[in-house]
């Protein structure tokens, strides 16, 4: 049996790695909500009605899980001023953190992103894993130049 393998990266901070898996591993609904904003489209906004509307769950299981999610850092919620019935109305809008994008992307087909997507998220991962390297080499003995090479060397090849 032949499968194809892609390497899946998530970067997770180091205090709280324990409570976020468990809030998207330990909860249909959470993952749920990252397959709808892949859907949405992974840069998207969504919205709790659609989220209502679309998923089989109580309003008030979606919203616990969204509180969640927000808080740990999976998603970024905001206020939008919007036109209802004539009337100004505040609702509240997510979209996934870089953080967020990482874990819906452990559910994603790739054939579900653009490649303007796919291309941001290269980009994205591989800024960040710089970072990390970086950091750790700081803290060992290897000095910038070795990276540099090493990069340089599989960029030729």
């Amino acid at each position: 049996m032949d499968l194809q393998s892609h390497p899946y990266v998530v970067f997770l901070p180091a205090e709280q790695k324990n409570r976020i898996l468990s809030a998207i591993f330990g909860s249909k609904a959470s993952l749920d909500i990252l397959r709808f904003s892949l859907k949405q489209g992974i840069s998207n906004k969504i919205y709790q009605k659609d989220l209502v509307k679309k998923l089989d769950y109580s309003n008030k299981t979606i919203i616990e899980n969204l509180k969640a999610l927000t808080k740990l850092g999976v998603l970024i919620e905001e206020m939008e001023k919007t036109e209802k019935e004539g009337r100004i109305v505040w609702v509240k809008a997510y979209q996934l953190s870089d953080m967020g994008k990482w874990f819906a992307l452990l559910l994603a087909e790739e054939k579900e992103l653009t490649e303007k997507e796919k291309a941001e998220i290269l980009q994205n991962i591989f800024r960040n894993y710089i970072k990390w390297v970086k950091n750790l080499s700081e803290k060992l003995p290897i000095d910038k130049e070795t990276f540099e090479r090493i990069f340089n060397e599989e960029m030729k090849s």
